[in-house]
């Protein structure tokens, strides 16, 4: 059999075996060069998940009435949902409060605008739905005070609105991406409850200083200006502290209760539309843009590596598994509340109920439907207030 098969290459034509080896070639270079194109798309991936980015628009400005005081959006999931919300723009105005929805098609929703906008006013078509609702701390009119954290990068500014005799504060940790004004919204039912509320920034974030790699490490290390923060709060006379954390806040959060020096101060946790597993999240996010899972996990594993991260621009590895509560559900000590919508649409609910449960000793799970991604008081205020209140009044009262 061997000898017959050498016999027929003997046979072969040189014009044959150079069609092999042509082949061969070409088929060597397209896997290559699918390989390479994959490693590029995974390092790009990689970078946009660790770099500090400007807000994104979203929607489209289609038309402004100054005279009913209305305005027309695009529609999207988020701008065809009901309740009050925010938009940002540029123009004669930065920031606009919307109300609620009082017309809708197929391709686009009127919205009431709660912001007056002059007659001779003018926004650029696109804008970012927010919400946020109130971007200023002056807009509660409550007592405030700005504060600086000292912390391992330096100084971070943050609001503190004194409530009750100070012995419990809320610490508020805002989401990627966002700044501090992000839980303006939350402060009043604190105030309300006699609670006094702290609301931080922390490195990277655009309000606080730039570490080395001036990216995100996902809660890994932002944990520690939060720490400081408890720090600041224990200086000022709190004895019992709430952290709560809004989607990457919530990640930020759950570090801090792992480590922190002042773990026996804390008393519970409140995340909205928390980050529990970063895998997961990004997992998710990739399907939802379409991006192969192939590229997805060389993205993940660049990101965990510590060779890689010159190329990624991380500052370092990212500790994913520290970053995965599901996996530490063992580790947890204090008492969680979580509020997180089945219609997020951005970091998927999955994980929240996967930890209440693993910990249903520890966690409390208040689930929505509708409304997206931290937009849960906007949606429903009353049932987002009540479940807090209830809560607050078995773990910080």
């Amino acid at each position: 059999m061997v000898a017959s098969r050498r016999a027929a290459m003997r046979r072969a034509s040189p014009t044959f075996l150079s069609g092999i080896r042509a082949a061969l070639t070409v088929l060597s270079m397209a896997l290559s060069g699918v390989l390479a194109a994959m490693a590029v798309a995974s390092i790009h991936m990689a970078r946009r998940v660790v770099t500090p980015a400007a807000r994104v628009p979203d929607t489209t400005i289609l038309d402004l009435d100054t005279a009913a005081q209305t305005i027309t959006l695009a529609r999207t999931p988020d701008t065809q949902l009901p309740g009050r919300y925010g938009l940002f723009t540029t123009g004669s105005a930065t920031y606009v409060k919307l109300g609620s929805v009082l017309a809708e098609e197929e391709t686009q929703v009127t919205r009431k605008l709660l912001t007056h906008i002059a007659a001779d006013a003018h926004l650029q078509p696109r804008a970012a739905f927010s919400g946020w609702y109130f971007d200023s701390p002056d807009q509660l009119h409550l007592p405030y005070t700005p504060e600086l954290i000292g912390t391992s990068v330096g100084p971070c500014p943050a609001w503190l609105f004194p409530a009750g005799d100070g012995d419990v504060w809320v610490i508020q940790i805002h989401g990627r991406g966002t700044t501090r004004a992000e839980g303006l919204r939350a402060v009043p039912l604190f105030a309300a409850a006699g609670i006094s509320c702290l609301l931080v920034s922390y490195r990277n974030d655009s309000e606080a200083p730039r570490s080395r790699s001036g990216t995100y490490a996902l809660g890994a290390t932002e944990w520690r200006d939060v720490d400081a923060a408890i720090g600041f709060a224990r200086r000022r006379g709190a004895n019992r502290i709430v952290l709560m954390g809004w989607s990457m806040g919530g990640a930020i959060a759950l570090q801090v209760s792992l480590n922190s020096a002042h773990r026996e101060h804390i008393i519970g946790l409140i995340l909205e539309s928390p980050v529990v597993d970063w895998r997961l999240v990004l997992e998710y996010q990739s399907a939802a843009l379409n991006v192969p899972t192939a590229v997805s996990n060389l993205a993940i594993g660049a990101l965990s590596t510590p060779w890689a991260s010159p190329i990624t621009r991380s500052g370092g590895a990212i500790p994913f598994d520290k970053l995965d509560i599901l996996s530490r559900a063992s580790e947890l000590q204090h008492p969680i509340l979580i509020l997180h919508s089945d219609d997020d649409g951005f970091v998927p609910s999955d994980a929240s109920h996967d930890l209440a449960i693993l910990r249903p000793d520890l966690v409390d799970l208040v689930v929505f439907d509708v409304a997206r991604h931290t937009k849960l008081w906007n949606y429903d205020q009353e049932r987002w207030t009540s479940s807090i209140n209830e809560w607050l009044s078995r773990h910080a009262k």
